[in-house]
């Protein structure tokens, strides 16, 4: 897969370079992780402590956060870590992917993928920029408010960890709508004012998956199901840009060498006829005259083709005495008249 996709297809390449390819963009993206999380394993600590700033500052007076397994103080800032060179290496990981699927693409497609993966990078980024920002100092503020009386409120590192990760990926992921929009209708599944006319349905399964994809809570859901919401009117608005354009595929193997030689062809052999223009698109019965003139044309036209075709090298004409076959009077049945 080094060659763009091309009209008439080069020879495939055996299905083993395909995975030997596939393998080297995997070790790639392993060995990127493994140097961003080498990069940042000192900064662990500072990491957490970043992360946990929100819940910290709305925790009462006097309370800390806590670690209830033994190991947790070491492994929770290691996950993280790993978590966050994950998350800081997915642009070279789309990268990867594209490079693999880029060849196996026409021009256009190539036009449309290259800035859906962009979007779709900074679209992820921007909901967990989103849930840190704005959903976890809400989230955690109301949680302060309804802790009971006599209940001292310590959360665990560790499920907290787990729950800003569930979180971050809830964000990010419900961040790109717009982009599954756009390629729902430039797919041609669907269309722009299909989907328009299903609002209400949307907004019902923006609030189904909020609540789904959230902690038990009015406002992280709602939180949630608001921006999908937006979003999904933003890829209504932006799918107008990426129409299919069938047009353009055709035109790039009618520009082909093979697609100008069937065209050649074609217009040689006098084949191609234009059925679009007539003067009266109403069927016209034709009368008993007309007819009969049409069937006597022809028949006259079959006639001259047989006369003037050539006859097969390799065909013998069987002569006249030879064209009545001896038969045995035993092998014919008897008439009725010699019974």
């Amino acid at each position: 897969m080094t060659d763009p996709k091309q009209f008439p297809p080069p020879v495939e390449q055996p299905f083993v370079a395909h995975l030997v390819e596939l393998r080297d963009r995997l070790l790639r993206a392993v060995l990127v992780i493994i140097v961003l999380f080498l990069a940042l394993i000192s900064f662990s600590n500072d990491l957490y402590i970043f992360l946990a700033e929100p819940l910290i500052k709305s925790l009462p007076q006097g309370s800390s956060m806590i670690a209830t397994g033994v190991i947790a103080p070491f492994l929770t800032p290691f996950k993280l870590t790993l978590v966050v060179s994950i998350f800081a290496a997915i642009p070279f990981l789309l990268y990867q992917a594209w490079a693999f699927i880029a060849p196996g693409l026409y021009k256009n497609e190539r036009r449309l993928a290259f800035p859906l993966i962009v979007s779709s990078t900074i679209l992820f980024y921007t909901g967990m920029v989103f849930a840190y920002y704005v959903v976890f100092p809400l989230v955690f503020g109301f949680m302060a408010t309804t802790t009971p009386d006599g209940v001292a409120q310590a959360p665990d590192i560790s499920m907290f960890l787990d729950f800003a990760i569930k979180l971050f990926f809830a964000f990010g992921v419900a961040f790109e709508v717009p982009i599954a929009t756009i390629l729902v209708i430039w797919s041609g599944l669907t269309t722009a004012e299909s989907l328009a006319a299903k609002r209400p349905y949307v907004i019902v399964a923006a609030f189904v998956i909020g609540m789904l994809l959230t902690p038990p809570d009015i406002i992280s859901q709602t939180l949630l199901a608001l921006p999908m919401w937006v979003l999904f009117e933003l890829g209504l608005v932006f799918s107008k840009m990426y129409k299919p354009n069938k047009g353009e595929a055709e035109q790039e193997e009618s520009d082909s060498p093979a697609g100008q030689t069937a065209t050649d062809e074609a217009a040689d052999d006098g084949s191609a006829t234009d059925f679009g223009d007539h003067e009266d698109d109403e069927y016209q019965e034709m009368s008993e005259a007309e007819m009969d003139a049409e069937l006597d044309r022809i028949e006259d036209e079959d006639y001259d083709y047989e006369e003037d075709a050539e006859p097969h090298p390799e065909y013998e004409p069987i002569p006249e005495d030879e064209g009545n076959l001896p038969t045995d009077d035993s092998d014919v049945p008897p008439k009725d008249s010699d019974k």
